[in-house]
């Protein structure tokens, strides 16, 4: 069993209320194989919200207080990020998934690009939250740009 992010699966819960449907992640849905989950909505999110991204470093530096979330307001929305990727572990770990999917580039998701905390639309290297604390407890995480075809 695999996790996947559900904005691949089709679902419209990014911040805008879009998608990015992926064929193959759908194709892994329809076939049992993988379950879907957003930890954003997890986390107390609703659709649509305010784009956020991270502010002072990646999503390690949020899990170790070194850096924040923050919306295009100046809002700080750590708290939520934080509550989304505990709660996307406990449904990883009770799943017993051995790889996770999650949409590249977003500040919780992205496994290797992220936004650079300045909404100027610049992409710069490292993980979101989620990515961060799956990987710090040993789970694979990859993006849909690696996924098998």
């Amino acid at each position: 069993m695999i996790v996947v992010s559900s904005c691949l699966a089709g679902m419209k819960v990014r911040y805008n209320g879009t998608d990015s449907l992926n064929e193959k992640i759908t194709e892994l849905i329809e076939n049992g194989r993988a379950v879907a989950v957003c930890p954003e909505l997890l986390g107390g999110f609703q659709t649509p919200r305010e784009p956020a991204e991270i502010k002072g470093g990646n999503g390690y530096d949020v899990l170790e207080g070194k850096a924040a979330v923050v919306d295009k307001n100046g809002i700080n929305v750590t708290e939520l990020y934080l509550a989304g990727a505990y709660k996307t572990l406990e449904i990883v770990r009770k799943l017993q998934a051995n790889t996770v999917v999650l949409k590249e580039n977003s500040p919780s998701c992205g496994s290797s690009q992220i936004y650079n905390g300045h909404f100027e639309g610049v992409k710069c290297n490292g993980a979101g939250v989620t990515t961060a604390l799956l990987r710090r407890e040993g789970i694979q995480v990859i993006s849909e740009l690696e996924l098998a075809p």
